[in-house]
């Protein structure tokens, strides 16, 4: 009797172990085992700020480009709960032409987002291709130099408001 209870137990313990084996295995095929509290990203709504006021800009130097001038609507900065630091930029070319877009860029991921474009009545257009893009490219790119040098500078601590973002292109962190 205790030879059948032995075995008996032994069989159970096997079987309770398999089970277990068998629903930590669905568990952990369903992720429950990394990242059990962490919830997706999900970018906040986005509103577009008013036009650019040439008082507002703050100029940023891009690599070796010195015919090209850059700068950065103050007032239009932001950084969102959802990380991504937006602004309106300003690019006037050494011929006098210039763009206008608003944009975003998520340090986490080391993307890009154009949202809209400046229309020449002071009015945004939203952009139509407006997908999170890599940000590539030398140092002669505003995005690259942006994320490196102003934004996202690694060892640096993140930009917590919109003030912080003034602060370093001001200083040219």
């Amino acid at each position: 009797m205790l030879r059948l209870c032995k075995s008996g137990i032994k069989r159970f313990l096997q079987s309770g172990f398999l089970l277990l084996g068998i629903v930590s295995s669905a568990w952990a095929a369903e992720g429950f085992d990394d990242d059990f509290d962490e919830k997706p990203w999900a970018e906040m709504e986005v509103q577009l700020p008013a036009f650019p006021d040439r008082s507002n800009l703050i100029p940023f130097e891009v690599g070796a480009v010195r015919d090209t001038k850059f700068w950065i609507d103050g007032n239009s900065l932001s950084v969102g709960a959802d990380g991504v630091i937006r602004y309106a930029l300003v690019i006037e070319s050494s011929a006098g032409a210039e763009n206008i877009s608003y944009e975003g860029i998520r340090c986490a991921t080391r993307e890009k987002r154009l949202y809209a474009f400046g229309r020449s009545d002071k009015t945004w257009s939203k952009a139509r291709d407006n997908q999170w893009k890599p940000i590539r490219g030398s140092s002669n790119n505003h995005h690259v130099e942006l994320f490196s040098n102003y934004f996202c500078v690694p060892g640096a601590p993140s930009l917590g408001s919109a003030e912080d973002a003034r602060r370093a292109l001001r200083s040219g962190r």
